[in-house]
This record gives structure tokens, sequence and C-alpha cells, in this order.
């Protein structure tokens, strides 16, 4: 074994100096031999550095793939698989009607039938095999379909030449090869997540009313505005990110640097996972890539750095339908009727019988009957809504993504998202090496405009577009169609000369707001609604980052460490802004007690000296922090976000305000009980660590886990799961693929990552949670980018993986 060892390590060897010193392949030869690989057909060269991060060495693109979908399968083959039956409407058949996807990691549908009956329907219609076929720039470039190609072929081969050591899908008969229209299956599925895969259940869901049945009650113009921004609200828990770009007039040595900090799930299909792909002469890019992608979503080069936050824009909007009186099947546009049309589908349900179901299509795009559970949009006899989701157009992402790891600059960047119009729900913040800075709301979003909305919004739409950003337009009418930018890539979509952008600004900073404060000092106006609200409240989570990168920025002279302390600071600004007015109000409660939501009063009379005492940080170490978690949980549920104050927001001064505690009103001290009630409970004393109670068990053994949930404005988001009995015992989402990229000149970027839930699911895998440990230390992984970095590796491992046996 130690001699098989050391041969991989000396093939590795050459192969690292062969990419150090080649050139770029001419196309006519590169092209052939990906139509024609000799031998044992696609191969790929993967050298494994330090926590089981593969740097893939490949000949072409489609052997790029090729490597990227075997290691892919060899640390998440279960995710990868489970995926995949998700995406052939299959989960019903598999794993019974009333289960779910674990993280509703491809759409929001609540049960695997609705599931089924959603993807079966898309399969059915044929809908990724038509843009699959579209000719660039509509649809994919050669490069990417090569990528996908070999992904396929690399996943298959991994399959057939491996076993699963995974329990999760170990001797299941699920698991089975797949092809190249699976992976743009997908690539459709997380372009639509924001619309269509928003709206599964409504869209497998709705009928038509029965002939004289009396419909539905309807909701308030006013009930649906409030649940239409609760549905597209940024602040509530689910995925998100922060992200900042330095120009090079705020660091050391005036070239840029960039701090990525995604919010992403820790479990399921939208887990990251770290990898380089080489090309030699033609490709080095290191970065997160989506667990199914096949280029890194976020990343770095010897040239720039990029990352993506959760953006504002509503990338869907609604038509209501004037119905035929006889038949509400038909709409009317201009007077004439216009047939929806049926789909039939049906999914086998393992143990029972099948399912069938009607789904209603119009030229606007599917009829839905509901936007999320509070959002009901009743079919009537002569009402109905149709959903337009542009992205169900688009599946240029990977194009994106592929042309991000080519660009040689913020300004390249900017080219790509001109060029390929490819980001369904991200706003993007890049710095290059040469100094620049960049954020940009470069999104696929309907077209959308304010004028648009003026004339032709129906009652409800006049509602729900300036509270939520939702459109909903009078479908009865022609000309108030979306029509085309001449500037845009496929019609009915925003073109790029609309997007919120802002161009080396000292620091630009997402935080899943809206574009406005991308730089406080530097505002952004102008843009459509559809984007964003301008003044307006800031989350927490935006107000402390702008606070925390706007000081830095003026310090000057930044370098690569700065930003891992950012990072890491854990400073809690509810607590800054609130701690110390909670402490006081709590010691002059009467006799130091206080009544709970159950009606008991509770001796309190503890807490007030623990909240005082707290450091304000949601560092493992801090003491008082998971007494305040809960007590701000509590009080902002009763009151709201901006019940909590009673100062209230300002757009002049957006920052600081709102602030000062509202401690007069009853829900203060009926939540500082309910925090008391609720940590004795678990058994959890008031002043304990948090890291002792914040915590997730990996291999038999608890990793204490530090970082704070969204309303408290934690630039290092966790979202904890709360167990009454135990404290917080697993998370949900939070911080994931982190890196802090800046660059010396000397032709190797200075990188820092971290991948918080590790390389693998696999609970088998060495990988499973070795960076997890490393994350609960406050440690980082030193990114190894340039050849003699990998070489020097101590566990370089190096391992030629081919379509027919590996060596």
């Amino acid at each position: 074994m130690r001699h098989r060892v050391r041969r991989f390590v000396l093939l590795g060897t050459a192969l690292l100096t062969a990419a150090a010193t080649a050139s770029p392949a001419p196309a006519a030869d590169q092209d052939r031999s990906e139509r024609h690989p000799s031998h044992g057909g696609l191969s790929a060269t993967i050298r494994y550095t330090e926590y089981g991060i593969p740097h893939i060495l490949a000949k072409s693109y489609a052997d790029l793939g090729f490597g990227t979908g075997w290691a892919q399968a060899e640390d998440n083959v279960c995710i990868l698989a489970e995926g995949f039956v998700t995406l052939n409407g299959e989960r019903a058949k598999y794993f019974g009607a009333g289960g779910k996807a674990p993280d509703g990691s491809l759409s929001s549908a609540t049960s695997n039938t609705s599931s089924d009956l959603f993807f079966r329907g898309i399969k059915q219609a044929g809908t990724v095999e038509k843009l699959a076929e579209l000719p660039p720039p509509r649809g994919n470039r050669p490069e990417q379909k090569k990528l996908v190609r070999g992904f396929a072929a690399g996943y298959n081969a991994w399959l057939k030449q491996n076993r699963i050591t995974d329990p999760a899908c170990k001797g299941a008969d699920w698991v089975k090869p797949v092809t190249e229209l699976d992976m743009s299956r997908l690539a459709f599925a997380l372009s639509v997540l924001g619309g269509q895969g928003r709206a599964a259940d409504a869209i497998v869901s709705a009928q038509p009313p029965a002939t004289g049945a009396k419909g539905p009650q309807d909701t308030s113009a006013q009930d649906k505005a409030k649940a239409a921004r609760e549905l597209f609200a940024t602040d509530d828990g689910a995925m998100g990110s922060n992200a900042v770009a330095f120009h090079g007039s705020t660091t050391a040595n005036g070239r840029g640097l960039l701090l990525g900090n995604p919010h992403y799930p820790w479990q399921g299909g939208r887990r990251f996972w770290q990898v380089q792909q080489t090309i030699p002469g033609e490709l080095n890019v290191s970065g997160g890539s989506l667990i199914g992608a096949v280029t890194p979503s976020i990343g770095f080069t010897p040239y720039a750095a990029w990352s993506h936050t959760v953006a504002t824009g509503v990338p869907m909007n609604l038509h209501q339908l004037t119905l035929d009186p006889a038949d509400p099947t038909t709409y009317l546009v201009d007077g004439k009727p216009r047939r929806m049309t049926k789909r039939t589908v049906t999914v086998e349900v393992k143990g029972g019988a099948p399912v069938t179901r009607d789904q209603w299509w119009t030229e606007y795009g599917p009829v839905v009957t509901s936007l999320g559970a509070e959002l009901p949009l009743p079919w009537t006899a002569t009402t109905a809504y149709a959903l337009n989701d542009p992205n169900a157009s688009n599946l240029r992402a990977s194009d994106t993504a592929l042309g991000f790891a080519k660009a040689r600059s913020v300004k390249g960047i900017q080219e790509v998202l001109r060029t390929t119009q490819g980001l369904p729900w991200v706003n993007t913040i890049a710095a290059d090496a040469k100094g620049h800075s960049l954020y940009t709301q470069s999104q696929v979003l309907p077209r959308i405009t304010d004028e648009i909305a003026a004339r032709c919004s129906t009652l409800l739409g006049k509602v729900t577009y300036p509270t939520a950003g939702l459109a909903v337009l009078d479908g009865s009418r022609s000309d108030c169609g979306l029509g085309r930018d001449q500037d845009a890539l496929q019609p009915g979509i925003l073109g790029p000369s609309r997007m919120p952008t802002l161009v080396d600004a000292p620091y630009a900073e997402n935080s899943n707001d809206s574009a406005w404060l991308a730089n406080a000092d530097r505002p952004l106006r102008g843009y459509e609604r559809v984007f964003g609200n301008i003044d307006t409240p800031r989350s927490m989570r935006t107000r402390g980052a702008i606070e925390d990168v706007a000081a830095m920025a003026a310090r000057g002279k930044l370098t690569v460490a700065d930003l891992q302390r950012q990072q890491f600071a854990n400073r809690a600004p509810a607590g800054t802004l609130g701690a110390a007015e909670a402490a006081k109000a709590c010691a002059q409660l009467p006799g130091g007690k206080a009544t709970g939501s159950d009606g008991r009063a509770v001796d309190i009379s503890g807490a007030c000296k623990v909240i005082e005492r707290w450091d304000r940080t949601m560092d493992s170490g801090s003491r008082g922090a998971l007494l305040y978690d809960r007590f701000w949980r509590g009080m902002r549920a009763q009151l709201g976000p901006q019940g909590v104050w009673t100062v209230p927001f300002d757009p002049a001064d957006p920052v600081r305000t709102p602030h000062t505690l509202n401690t007069a009103s009853p829900a203060f001290a009926r939540a500082l009980a309910d925090a008391v009630t609720q940590l004795t409970a678990a058994g959890i004393p008031l002043d304990g660590r948090l890291g002792d109670h914040q915590y997730v068990v990996r291999d038999g053994k608890r990793i204490p886990i530090h970082g704070g949930t969204e309303s408290l404005g934690v630039w290092n988001k966790i979202e904890p799961v709360w167990d009454p009995k135990a404290g917080y015992t697993e998370v949900s989402t939070g911080s994931s693929h982190i890196q802090a990229v800046g660059w010396d000149g000397s032709g190797c970027p200075v990188a820092r990552t971290l991948l918080t839930y590790a390389q693998s699911q696999n609970p088998n895998s060495p990988h499973s949670s070795d960076q997890t440990r490393l994350y609960a230390q406050e440690k980082w992984v030193t990114a190894r980018f340039c050849e003699k970095d990998i070489r020097r590796s101590p566990e370089l491992r190096v391992v030629k993986v081919k379509e027919r046996g590996r060596s």
C-alpha cells in the first residue's frame, strides 16, 4: 500500500508540473479530444489535500465534468441520488406518499406526492428538453454542455466502480445511473426555486370550481399584502447570506478583498461542496459548488473573487384572469376566449394506488390557488390567477458561473452577467486583484416596471406591488403584456441596463436587504420596485453589517486577516442596542418577578445580572447569550421587528434607527419570564456558556457552535434547532462555505476558506465533520490554489479516475 500511494504521489507531481507549464490546446484539437476520447474514455486526475478538498486536473471540459461528477459522488452520492429521484417524480414511489424532501431543496412541495406531480408534469411536458435544445446565448454554451455530459458520466462511473458506504442509501434500489438530461433538470429546478418551485403545491392542487359551486372565501387585499410581505421577507431565518467587497483604496496593498458568508442549509441538496477545477491554460478556479453544480457557484481565481447573496427581487408575478362565465377553464383576453391547457399527470405511490391530477396552464404560466399558506388565490367561476416565472425559460445560471471562473476582473464579471443573464435569485458581490469592487443585483426578473404596475395592476396588485414587490396584472388585456427590453436575452425580463449596480465603492455589502444601502454613503435609488424597496427599515443583520464594514473601510489598510476577524466577531447588534436597557428594566420589576405566557409568576431576579454582564456576543464561551437569545425571540414574536423599539425608523438615519427597547410593553416582562422558564425546563443555567447548549452531535460527540440567529443581527448567522429538553441541538441553516480572499501580487490568491459542515454528509466519511470541528475552534483552511502549494500538502493523495476503471 505504501508503494502504491507513493506511485500516486509521483504521478501527481508529473501532472502538476504539466499543469503549471502547459499552454492552451488548439481549439480544434481540444474539441476533437472531447468528441472522440481515446482508449478508456473520459478521465481526470483528482488531487486531494487536507480536509478532503479535491483539486481536479483535466485536459478538456468533458474530462473536467467527469472528474467533478466522480468526486461529488464520492462525498455525497446519497444526496445526489435522492435529488435525481425527486427530479424524476419518483419520491412517492420509493419513499411513500406523505413524506417530503428533508429540506425542500428542489421545491417547496409539502409532500412526496405533491413533489412528484410537480416534477413529473415538467418531465411530461418536455420543458427541460426544449430549453436544452436552445442555441446560445438563450441556451447553454458548448463548454457547459460538455461539463454536464462529463459530470453524468463521472457520477455513473463512480456508481459502477465503487460500493456505497453511506447508510442513507446503501443498498437502495433508487440509486441509479443518470443522463445529461437529469443534470439539466437539476439546473432547471434550482432556477425556478423562487417561482414555480415556490408554488409547487398550488400548481398541482389548482382545480376549476364545480358548476354552480360557491367559491372559497377570499381574504382582503390588505391581508394578502401582509402575507405577500411575509412570503418575500428576507429576515425570516431561512436561506440568506452576507458578502462584502472592499476597494483597493481601503486595503493594505491596493488590491481588492472579498468576504463571502452564505447562509445555506446544513443538510440536504443545497449544501456546498469545495473544489478546485483546472484545465491547464484554459481554466483555474476554486470555490464552493452547490451539490450537483458542475462549476463553483462562489469562488476565486488568480484575478477575481465573488460571492452571492439571496436577493430581494421578486422573480415572479401573477396575472389575474377573467374567466368565461360558462367555462372556468377558458379565460378572456381583449374579450376573446382562450382555452387553458390541461396536463393530466399520474404518479406511482409506494403501497398505494397511483395518484392522478390535472394541472392547468395558460399563456402566462400555470394556474395557482395560493402562494404560501397565508396567501390564498381562489379559483372562482369568474377569476383565476396564473403565475409567470421567467426563470422557467432559463438554464443559463451555469453559463454565468463558468463565465465568472474565466473572468479576469470585476469588469469581466459584469460582462459575463450582461451576456449570460442567468442568475435567478441572487445578488453578486465581487472584488479583483486590481483593486476594484462590485455589487450588482443582476437577476432574471419579470419585466415589471413601475409604469406597467401603475397601468395594469388589479385591485390586489395595487396593494401587493408597493408593499411586497409582487405584481398582479390584469390578464384580460393584451396591452398589459410584459414586452421586451432591447438588451434582454429573452422576452418578458428586465434587461441588464436596469440592474442596480455599484462599482468601486470603498465597500460594497449585502445582507439580503435591497440594493438601496449596498454602501450607506452611496445609496442606490431609481430602480423598479420589483427589485426591492428603499427608505424602509433594514434588518438587524444589515444594520450591524453596515456598521462593521463601514468602520473597517474607514480604518483602512485592510488584509485578509481583518476579514477573518469580522467573520467570527460574533457581535450581536440587537444586544448592543437593547441589553443594557433590558437589564435595567429587569431589575426594576416589582419583587423580582414577571408573569409568563402561561400566566404563572416567574422569579426573574437572577436574569437581570446575567444580561447586564453578557458580553453582547454569540461566542461559544459567552455567558448570558442563550438567555438573551430566548428573550429576544419571544419579545419579537409578540411585538414584531419594529414594535420592540420606541424610537421609530427614520429614512434619514437608516442604520441607527429604530432603537430604544420597548421595556414598558407587557411583552417585555412576559418574554423575560418565558426565557427563564425555557432555560430552567431544559436544565440550562441562566449564565450557561452558549457552546455548552448550542451544539451539533457528530460521531457521537458534541461540537459547540458559535454564532446567532437572524433577528439578533449576527454576521456569523446560525439558525439552531431548539429542543425544549436540551437547548439548541442541531443547525438547520447558517454560515456554510466561507471565503476570505485577497491577492499579494504573487499570482496566487491569498485565501482562507471554511466549509462549516464539512465535505460529506456520509457519517462514515473521514470528512463528515472535520471542518465542523475547525469551525467550532474559529480556525480556517489555508487554500492550496497554486501548484506548488498543492504539491506541498502533507496529505496529498492523487487518484486517476477513468470511465473504464481507475488507477
